[in-house]
């Protein structure tokens, strides 16, 4: 008799609860689990909550589980409560703890409100800096991918586009003091290790942004790129990396890149994820490299304004069910 593989296991954190997570995050589990049957999906959040956003097939209930924590107060769809925010970051605390023991082989977050935590008294920046404390890391690296089509910009095949960021959520005054040669080269470092070890990329091509226009066209408009943006790749190079750059970061992304290159680094947030979600059609999705977890995330907000409609796009969580699956096998 033929041994069943055993079953790749997935939480979900279900999000703000005022907010479309819920309902994107049921709706993409049902479609998920009918397409793959080695899955087990848990979703974490409470139990009415989720099962209120729409029906829970019966024929997926053996590998559709919800694990309850129960919000503090009733919700209202579109409507932030602070009251809440302890819950929120209890599905995190659950999910990344399951990972951590081995309940769980990857975990996917929907979107959160990190105003509404803040305006509780908790400091919090986003998923990825908590996660990074959470799992007691040093330094972790935020990494959107998405799949680009046979066709787009004359792609003769399909290709995966993946951008990743040295700094993550920083007013953008900020970011120059926040850089660092450690800081740049432990971020190519990171990527470098991740795409080939869980991405199974042998030998991964990497291009870095630098920080000014032009790449601070040789010191002219900016000294971060000679002082340790450029060091920080050479070093890089010296470890067997294939890695290239500085690219001034409004030519960085062209076209005839796309066939070879396999992450693209941005020194800062909107450098990096305004072409990202440009060309990503709402697909993206959202890994953290560097945990000892796995972890894939949408790339859209809370979207208040059309939270409890059903009207809520469950791509983007659908992408994330599908890239925490193929790294958690």
């Amino acid at each position: 008799m033929q041994q069943l593989a055993p079953l790749v296991k997935l939480a979900v954190t279900t999000g703000e609860p005022a907010g479309v997570g819920p309902e994107v995050s049921v709706a993409a589990a049902q479609a998920f689990l009918q397409k793959h049957s080695d899955v087990q999906i848990t979703l974490l959040g409470d139990v009415d909550l989720l099962t209120s956003t729409q029906v829970i097939s019966p024929t997926l209930t053996d590998r559709l589980k919800i694990e309850a924590i129960s919000i503090s107060k009733p919700v209202i769809p579109g409507t932030l409560n602070p009251a809440n925010a302890q819950y929120v970051l209890q599905l995190l605390n659950n999910a990344a703890d399951g990972c951590l023991d081995g309940r769980f082989d990857a975990m996917v977050t929907a979107p959160i409100q990190k105003s509404i935590i803040n305006e509780s008294g908790i400091p919090f920046t986003g998923h990825t800096e908590y996660l990074e404390h959470r799992c007691k890391v040093k330094h972790v690296v935020m990494m959107l991918c998405a799949p680009l089509p046979a066709g787009f910009l004359g792609l003769k095949a399909s290709r995966n586009l993946r951008v990743a960021l040295v700094t993550t959520h920083l007013p953008v005054r900020e970011v120059p003091l926040a850089l660092s040669y450690e800081l740049v080269l432990e971020t190519i470092q990171i990527v470098n290790e991740d795409l080939q070890n869980k991405f199974g990329i042998s030998k991964p091509v990497i291009r870095v942004a630098g920080l000014n226009p032009h790449a601070g066209e040789s010191g002219y408009i900016g000294h971060e790129e000679i002082e340790f943006i450029s060091p920080a790749i050479e070093a890089a190079k010296t470890m067997g990396i294939n890695v290239t750059g500085p690219y001034p970061g409004d030519t960085m992304f062209d076209a005839s890149s796309l066939t070879s290159v396999d992450a693209y680094i941005a020194m800062f947030h909107d450098q990096g994820l305004a072409p990202f979600k440009f060309v990503s059609f709402g697909g993206g999705v959202n890994v953290t490299l560097g945990l000892p977890i796995i972890r894939t995330s949408v790339d859209h907000g809370t979207a208040l304004d059309i939270a409890g409609k059903g009207v809520a796009d469950s791509g983007s969580m659908f992408e994330a069910l599908s890239l925490a699956y193929q790294l958690g096998q």
